[in-house]
């Protein structure tokens, strides 16, 4: 006798979601009213960006992620568009670059100082001119350098080189009503729109045609949305014919009829959907929800696996999603959610609960980073290129120094190995290490005191513990600079 099982196994059953405290969040910020189902916000391992109410024009307010707390209504602000702001996008291989689309017809680009806005930033890097009405969708290109495609109110899609200011590509004839959204795949040789009409279209920008087509995807009449995932098919979130909301996944190949579609309930707002190519994973997020739903996507039935639900008590205006080079993954965070509320953001935090604190590699395969793979006129002259991936490793810093015991002698022991570097010479600097190892000692010194008396045997052995550091930080330094003469092919 077979027992069926009745749970599937997945490391991401137990994801959970947890809002940071209120000090940790941003304040007093107005989030635009406007009526358009963009994200309102963009994230990237730097700084935050919000699309706020503005009067006399549009614009949007920058803030280094560690400022967090009230955000005095003098802060400056990016407020170079003449009418409201509809959509922002952080270039993905440079932390400082950010574009913006607004109803004013224009696309501007911005280059965002090191540390923040000190004053009102006015004058873009670049503008570019070619929409007849509002500009509601704006995506950088995942793999080539400063090609950006925006799609506006006028049914057009334009692929920019940003660098020379030029239209690459004008596709104007593709979509006969409102565009949506617009999502590039993984290597950028392709996107799919969601438009009016109930389509969903996969277009090859480069020759100008559709390469394959949908029609009525979803029956219903509200927006619906669609993105790629990492293996080349689409997920879409629209709405039914009786205005139920539906998740539903396609294969390019066959769009007669969708792989996976399920019904999740009948609530109005429109469904924002992040994809995490990594962990294959796709939050849902409704705007005006107070919920963010995720489910995980596999190659076997039934393909959309539902996996839990965050919920919280306010609804969201908006929201933003961190690239995962940003996430924390000494505490196996897998997502970090940027939350709008009227008046505030809210980061929302995703872990997978682990035991363990080694570094988890099942988690965090390699990710993007942030080297462009190829330039702009090389994507133009055919060539197609997979993201550059980086190991989030290196990002990783281990917390066995933390539970020092008050036994002095497994104090020295301890201290020992923990200062030699490992063999990928990821060690910590000097001046870190010399913190982290003098702090404990002298906890230590303090707790085995009698009556508060430090006795000379502490303080010696404080002293050549500061002796030991000193030399080990020599020690990095020496074969820090053997491995830069090595990579610079001096040895």
């Amino acid at each position: 006798m077979s027992f069926r099982k009745v749970v599937r196994q997945s490391k991401f059953r137990h994801v959970f979601g947890q809002p940071v405290k209120n000090d940790q969040c941003y304040d007093d910020i107005r989030v635009s009213r406007v009526t358009w189902d963009s994200t309102f916000c963009a994230v990237n391992p730097k700084f935050v960006a919000v699309i706020i109410e503005a009067s006399g024009g549009g614009a949007f307010m920058v803030l280094p992620l560690q400022k967090t707390g009230r955000i005095d209504k003098s802060y400056p602000t990016v407020c170079g568009h003449t009418g409201p702001v509809l959509d922002i996008d952080w270039c993905p291989h440079n932390d400082h670059i950010i574009a913006s689309g607004s109803e004013d017809c224009s696309i501007m680009v911005w280059q965002i100082p090191e540390n923040g806005l000190t004053l009102p930033l006015t004058e873009p890097v670049v503008v570019l001119e070619g929409h007849s009405k509002r500009v509601g969708i704006i995506t950088w290109h995942p793999t080539a350098r400063n090609v950006l495609l925006s799609a506006g109110c006028d049914n057009v899609v334009i692929v920019w080189n940003v660098g020379t200011t030029e239209e690459l590509y004008r596709l104007d004839d593709l979509h006969p009503d409102l565009i949506y959204n617009v999502c590039w795949n993984r290597d950028g040789s392709l996107f799919c729109s969601a438009c009016k009409d109930k389509n969903v279209r996969i277009i090859d920008p480069r020759r100008g045609q559709v390469v394959a087509e949908k029609e009525r995807a979803h029956e219903g009449a509200r927006p619906m949305r669609a993105i790629f995932l990492a293996d080349g098919k689409i997920f879409t979130t629209g709405f039914s014919r009786m205005s139920e909301r539906q998740l539903a996944l396609w294969d390019p190949e066959n769009l007669e009829e969708p792989m996976a579609l399920q019904e999740l309930d009948s609530s109005n707002g429109a469904l924002l959907p992040f994809y995490d190519p990594d962990t294959n994973v796709v939050y849902v997020c409704g705007k005006g929800d107070s919920s963010i739903r995720y489910f995980e996507i596999t190659s076997e039935a039934p393909y959309i696996h539902f996996l839990n639900t965050f919920t919280s008590k306010e609804p969201q205006r908006g929201m933003g999603w961190m690239p995962k080079r940003g996430l924390d993954v000494n505490k196996c965070e897998i997502a970090r959610f940027y939350k709008l509320h009227e008046r505030k953001c809210e980061p929302i935090i995703m872990t997978v609960p682990r035991k363990s604190d080694l570094f988890q590699d099942d988690l965090y395969p390699d990710t993007a980073g942030p080297e462009a793979a190829m330039e702009a006129e090389e994507w133009v002259a055919g060539k197609t290129a997979a993201p550059i991936l980086i190991s989030l490793r290196e990002a990783y810093v281990p917390t066995k120094q933390r539970d020092f015991k008050v036994n002095r002698r497994s104090l020295l022991q301890e201290n020992r190995p923990a200062a030699t570097p490992s063999a990928g010479l990821s060690a910590t600097h000097p001046s870190a290490m010399t913190q982290s190892a003098v702090v404990p000692a002298v906890s230590v010194s303090a707790a085995s005191g009698d009556g508060g008396q430090i006795t000379e045997e502490v303080l010696r052995e404080v002293a050549s513990l500061r002796a030991l550091v000193a030399a080990q930080g020599e020690r990095i330094a020496r074969l820090e600079e053997q491995l830069s003469r090595i990579e610079n092919g001096d040895v």
